[in-house]
């Protein structure tokens, strides 16, 4: 039989599920795509930089021939901006691929890789598809990450400890720790462990947030970065992402990274997008403006959310479980896409995307019809 097929831990995964595509929804409900407003998957409202889409039509011209598999002009650029050698940088097929070839790289069967509860969901996938076991930390009254607990989590592990993750900010709360809350940590976990700091969504921090995290993974040899150019460099749809580490880990992540893992199209743009610094400071503040505009209409409408730090907020809409996927329901029929989060345990908020300032009012306009009519 094809159910004895597979490994047990296999089996036992529960796919990612994505946001849902605009086309998808404007089939399921018959609505006309370009009215569809999509904030569920933390995307770039303003698309892919001008610059980035030029590079691309100029490496068009080479597709007949396989990508560099080493990536030698993207790390070029990033390892000059970022003050690091060549070789302590990885390229990812999104910052996705750079966390689970973490996971690959240090943990397997036997082992524990430890996160915090409400945390992204491939922290657990990644942990299952090596066989390891997830050690869930309770999070903060905040749903944040309690540092703490984490590092008592991995006293209380022992030796099977191999792997934390720590995302900053957090998705999908949106919660923040500052830099002395993540220094200290480094100091504290055993050297043996690897700790991967995920930011993902680092570029949204404000000014007075901001830390240098490079300046740690020069410090802690256990320590590897994450980020992406999904978010605030508008390359979503291309698939790439990057991590920085000492020598000795980005080693071990390039032996069992596929080949070929980011294409070339994806190359070209994010070298043009990570120097586009006119772009990036439009984002964010574009991201700043429309925080305030989800969160006053939130206030105005006595619903509870928490502070963020990244491209998103968390909104509480009711205070039974099926309230956020009810809530959600009413907005797809109404041509609104958003985020459920149940699959994190917060089965009575949704995740908003911030996007363009009539993207966000017409978000706004419908939760407050929808909202109106269950009184």
């Amino acid at each position: 039989m094809t159910s004895k097929i597979g490994l047990k831990h296999i089996h036992a995964i529960a796919p990612y599920v994505g946001g849902r595509p605009i086309s998808e929804v404007a089939r399921d409900y018959g609505l006309d795509e370009s009215k569809i407003v999509k904030l569920a998957s933390n995307e770039n409202p303003l698309g892919m930089p001008q610059s980035a889409q030029d590079a691309m039509i100029k490496a068009a011209a080479d597709l007949g021939r396989y990508p560099d598999s080493n990536g030698f002009e993207l790390k070029k650029v990033l390892s000059e901006r970022l003050g690091v050698p060549a070789d302590w940088v990885t390229l990812g097929n999104g910052s996705n691929d750079i966390l689970e070839l973490a996971a690959r790289a240090v943990a397997q069967a036997g082992d524990e890789i430890i996160f915090s509860r409400h945390a992204f969901a491939v922290y657990p996938l990644a942990t299952q598809a090596v066989g390891a076991k997830s050690i869930e930390v309770a999070p903060t009254s905040l749903y944040g990450h309690d540092l703490p607990a984490m590092l008592a989590a991995i006293k209380a592990s022992g030796d099977k400890a191999k792997l934390v993750f720590v995302a900053n900010p957090n998705n999908p709360t949106g919660s923040y720790l500052t830099a002395k809350e993540i220094e200290d940590f480094l100091v504290a976990v055993p050297s043996n462990i690897v700790v991967v700091l995920d930011e993902a969504y680092n570029e949204y921090l404000a000014p007075e947030q901001r830390y240098d995290a490079i300046a740690w993974v020069k410090r802690f040899p256990n320590m590897i970065l994450s980020r992406s150019f999904s978010k605030a460099y508008g390359l979503a749809g291309l698939r790439i992402g990057y991590g920085v580490a000492q020598a000795h880990l980005t080693d071990l992540l390039n032996r069992i990274r596929q080949p070929f893992n980011v294409n070339s199209l994806a190359q070209a743009a994010a070298i043009a997008a990570f120097q586009d610094k006119d772009f990036l400071q439009k984002g964010f503040e574009l991201n700043r403006a429309g925080y305030s505009q989800l969160t006053k209409a939130f206030e105005e409408l006595k619903l509870s959310y928490l502070p963020s730090a990244g491209n998103f907020v968390l909104v509480k809409v009711g205070d039974d479980d099926e309230a956020g996927s009810r809530i959600n329901l009413a907005l797809l029929k109404r041509g609104i896409i958003v985020r459920p989060v149940g699959n994190y345990g917060l089965p009575q908020w949704l995740r908003i995307s911030i996007g363009l300032p009539e993207e966000n009012a017409a978000f706004i306009d419908a939760l407050r019809e929808i909202l109106a009519q269950s009184k």
